[in-house]
């Protein structure tokens, strides 16, 4: 009787650690007052360019703690494009750039009026419909413990 016990101690105490140190990796998405998380190892982040009123994509990648720029999808060019990429081609009426660049966080601005979106596979995520109009966004690969995933909120 004592070595169930002990046997059952010993898994519940396996269980606590590992769901103590084992952390899944995400992205957080954090406004002023509330984050959000995707589980997924890509996004897109799309928004209307404020000045050419065309819609800019850009493609990223969870790497580590970094996310990485992969590429991006615009109109036309103009202040701020990129234009020294890996590749430059266009298609359909779009130019794209594959760029590789790594960022530590990505720090946007929820907008309803550039319709600032995140997509996530085949759903679009509007941020400006879960920030306020003109809140900064924080975007950032981190990994998160599992016992934080009840309190958290996913995309």
């Amino acid at each position: 009787m004592n070595n169930k016990k002990w046997f059952i101690g010993s898994a519940f105490l396996l269980a606590l650690l590992f769901l103590g140190f084992y952390r899944l990796p995400v992205f957080e998405i954090k406004g002023e007052s509330h984050s959000y998380y995707v589980d997924k190892g890509h996004f897109e982040l799309k928004w209307i360019h404020s000045i050419e009123k065309e819609e800019w994509i850009e493609r990223y990648e969870r790497k580590n703690d970094q996310l990485i720029l992969v590429d991006t999808h615009f109109k036309t060019f103009g202040a701020g494009t990129p234009y020294q990429g890996l590749r430059t081609s266009t298609e359909g009426g779009y130019i794209h750039v594959e760029l590789n660049m790594a960022y530590n966080e990505l720090n946007v601005t929820s907008s309803q009026s550039v319709q600032t979106t995140i997509v996530l596979e085949d759903r679009d995520v509007l941020l400006y419909e879960y920030f306020d109009d003109y809140e900064l966004i924080t975007i950032k690969a981190v990994e998160l413990p599992l016992w934080k995933i009840r309190k958290g909120d996913f995309l």
